[in-house]
């Protein structure tokens, strides 16, 4: 798969088919894969964040998640076809690993949503092993959890715990995991769970995505997206003034 680096940021340029097929092909080898997307809130973090950095940057797998980074990757120049959204990519991996019979784990969320997600994959993807799964309010106890993940024999690992923390946990505990993947999902489980309600697909593929978070959680989201949206689109035209 072909890497470029946006602001900083690395980040693969790759279809979904060929993020799935890496990823079967690493895992059927037992070749430990940490995998990671970038957005535009990620992007600008990681610019002041160095923990969040050397988490995304230590990853295996790096895919373009947010339309904002397909779009301002174009606009300096980049070849980028589309994005590989965590929450698709989530899905994917599911269907693939029901068919080659790869044990997952589901950690993250409160417990009434990962119980909720677990009965909904199952649900979806009758042939699934589900080795365990786990809320994601287990800060005192990070060990006890990781020792479960690792005796549980799931081969594939789901992180659905926000931003920085889920990247930095997995980075800290990856040799510890026992897994052969790890990938972080972010609100993954919400959507799955059916707490919060996904954006039409056409404000998908336009890049509104994140307008629609901020309709459904006006509170918690418009600052974070002002501010991190605001710095992305002055990055971009620096940069691109720069290179004139």
């Amino acid at each position: 798969m072909d890497r470029i680096e946006l602001l900083g940021s690395p980040m693969h340029v790759s279809t979904m088919e060929e993020t799935v097929s890496f990823i079967e092909e690493k895992v059927s080898k037992g070749e430990f894969l940490q995998h990671v997307v970038v957005n535009v809130a990620k992007i600008v973090n990681m610019r002041k964040d160095k923990a969040l950095a050397e988490s995304v940057k230590s990853c295996d797998v790096i895919n373009i998640d947010g339309m904002g980074v397909v779009f301002g990757a174009r606009f300096l120049g980049y070849n980028v076809p589309d994005r590989v959204a965590g929450v698709d990519l989530f899905h994917e991996l599911l269907k693939m690993s029901a068919k080659r019979d790869f044990p997952v784990f589901l950690l993250g969320g409160t417990k009434d949503v990962v119980i909720k997600t677990h009965d909904k994959v199952l649900e979806l993807y009758p042939n699934l092993t589900i080795a365990g799964f786990n809320d994601g309010y287990f800060w005192d106890n990070e060990e006890v959890v990781v020792d479960k993940i690792r005796n549980s024999g799931a081969k594939l690992l789901f992180v659905a715990i926000t931003s920085p923390k889920k990247e930095n946990f997995i980075n800290k505990w990856k040799e510890e995991l026992g897994v052969d993947f790890v990938m972080g999902v972010g609100g993954t489980f919400d959507v799955v769970a059916g707490k919060v309600n996904r954006a039409p697909v056409w404000m998908q593929k336009t890049g509104l995505e994140w307008f629609y978070r901020v309709i459904q959680e006006p509170r918690r989201m418009w600052k974070r997206y002002l501010v991190t949206n605001t710095k992305f689109a002055y990055l971009l035209i620096r940069n691109k003034i720069s290179k004139k």
